[in-house]
Order: C-alpha cells, then structure tokens, then sequence
C-alpha cells in the first residue's frame, strides 16, 4: 500500500531524510517513533503530497508522488499540526464542504455519524473558530475520516486532547484498523502506541533504525526496543 525506496529530503544545506526505505502492507497499522527533529513529520508531508521528495521513489495506494499527487489525496486521510479546518464555518459546514470535495453519497447521514463519532453532535451548528484546541482536533479527525479512505496518516494526533478526547481518539484509530484500513502514525505516546499499532518503526537522523511487529514485544518492553534502537547509531 505504501513503498518508499531511497527517499532523499533536503531543506537547502540540511538533508534530513536519509535514503529512507519504508514499506507497509495494506491493512497494517504502523507507528513511527523518534525524537523531535528525526524527520517524522517530514516523512509524513511528503505521504501525505504536501512535500515533494528531493530524491527517490514514493508510492501510496498504487501512484506515484509527487507525479499523481491528485489521485493520491482521493485515497488520504490526514490529521496533521495543522486542523485545515474554516473556523467562520459551523462544525457541520465544514464536514459538509469536505463531503462534496470527496462527492459522498448520502452526506447528511455520513455527516451525522462522523459528528456522534467525534462527540460534537451537540456542538454541531457552533463556528469552529470558538472550539478549543481539543475540539478543533476532533472535528479534523472527523474531517480525515469522512470519506473513509484506504490510507490513514496521523502525526501526533494525541496532541492537545484531554483523556476523553484521547479515548474518543483510540476508539476511531481501532475502528479505522478494524476495517482493514492502512494507517501511518507519528507518537511520543508509547504505552498507547503498544496497544494500538501493530508494527514499530524507529525513525532517528532520517532513517530507520529498528522495525518490530507489537505482537513480537514482550509487554511493557516497548521503550526499551526503543531506547536500544537510538543507542545503535
């Protein structure tokens, strides 16, 4: 579902992707884990098309980026730092603009099951621009949801949410993996990235330093696959 063979980043003089090789399998739930400044979120601007490659080949969902970047985003779900969301618009004006994007069918039921899902059904008619932080990044999960698409990408989505909100979070990332749905997701949060995921990539100095499938670690060893993973460079 996803290859990616000698990616190549380079901000001017900085490289900071390094010949990256990364591939996941349709269905699998992949979390990549590294220290601020590895190249995470870099990493997932470029699956996500809103970054172009210096080098190398990337491919997601069967095309080729940046070459068929349009057909790529059709495929995407992405909750990034930023919630891309209209704060003059309503909660359900928002979802209801990117529905006819995506054109869904039957988009005021699929509007109304997003909402429940994200618990703002109560604050559906609300200008996004009064939400708290927490809020806004609900309804943009909502937003990366709302199509159902093949390809899921989270970089830190836990970030800013309460713990009902992060509960809310873990239950919309299984259901996704429960429909065999392949997702990519940045985390500092390694408890809930053992439960969650079933495969561990460690991404340090713009490379991969370690992969693990979770079922394979003993429980709570996570962190120390981690730590003697950044201890190998």
């Amino acid at each position: 579902m996803i290859e990616v063979r000698h990616l190549v980043k380079r901000f001017g003089p900085k490289t900071v992707l390094r010949n990256l090789d990364f591939q996941v399998e349709a269905g699998e739930f992949v979390a990549l884990l590294g220290p601020n400044g590895a190249g995470k979120t870099t990493f997932l601007r470029i699956l996500a098309s809103l970054s172009r490659p210096s080098y190398g080949q990337v491919q997601v969902a069967g095309y080729l980026l940046p070459q068929q970047a349009s057909a790529v985003r059709r495929r995407l779900g992405v909750v990034s730092h930023q919630p891309l969301l209209y704060g003059d618009l309503t909660a359900e004006e928002n979802l209801r603009f990117y529905g006819r994007m995506y054109a869904l069918p039957d988009l005021d039921r699929r509007t109304q099951e997003v909402l429940d899902l994200v618990g703002l059904a109560a604050r559906r008619r609300d200008m996004v621009r009064t939400f708290s932080r927490g809020m806004q990044q609900r309804l943009a999960i909502g937003r990366a949801v709302l199509h159902d698409p093949e390809v899921m990408l989270f970089d830190e989505p836990h970030t800013g949410l309460d713990q009902e909100a992060c509960a809310m979070l873990d239950e919309v990332l299984q259901q996704v993996a429960a429909r065999g749905r392949t997702v990519v997701m940045t985390s500092h949060d390694l408890a809930r990235t053992a439960d969650l995921a079933s495969r561990v990539d460690v991404l340090s100095h713009g490379v991969i330093r370690a992969s693990t499938r979770t079922d394979r670690l003993a429980k709570d060893s996570l962190l120390a696959f981690y730590r003697q993973a950044l201890e190998a460079e």
